[in-house]
C-alpha cells in the first residue's frame, strides 16, 4: 500500500524539491508547482496527468484511478493507495518534476545519473 511516507520519500529524493502544505494538506512541489498533493478527504493522491491519459486510466483500471466533480476539469487523478503500482508512481513523479523543474536542475540530475 502506497503511503504518504513512500512519497515523500521518491519525490524529495529529486533536486530542488518541497514538502508543503495546500488546502490544508501535504502537498509536494518543485520550482513553485505542485507535483503532487494528499488528498484528505478521499484519503489518497492526487497526481498529475494529461487529460487523455487521466481519461484512459479512469476506463483500464477503476479499481485504481478515479477522480471527483471537483478534480474532472483539471490534468489531474485520484489513486487508490491500496491498489496503485509503486511504478507507475515512480514514473509519473519524474515525469511531472521533469516537466516543471527548472532546466538547469533536470541537466544536473542527468548528468549526475551518466
Amino acid at each position: 500500500m502506497l503511503t504518504i511516507d513512500d512519497l515523500r520519500r521518491i519525490i524529495l529524493a529529486f533536486p530542488e524539491t518541497e514538502e508543503t502544505r495546500s488546502w490544508g494538506a501535504v502537498s509536494f512541489k518543485v520550482n513553485n508547482k505542485a507535483i503532487l498533493f494528499w488528498n484528505p478527504t478521499h484519503d489518497c493522491p492526487v497526481f498529475k496527468v494529461p487529460f487523455e491519459e487521466r481519461d484512459h486510466l479512469i476506463e483500464m483500471e477503476p479499481e485504481t484511478f478515479f477522480t471527483t466533480d471537483h478534480h474532472r476539469p483539471h490534468a489531474l487523478v485520484l489513486a487508490r493507495p491500496d491498489s496503485v503500482d509503486l511504478e507507475w508512481v515512480r514514473a509519473n513523479i519524474a515525469r511531472t518534476w521533469r516537466a516543471q523543474a527548472k532546466k538547469a536542475a533536470v541537466k544536473a540530475f542527468d548528468a549526475e545519473r551518466d
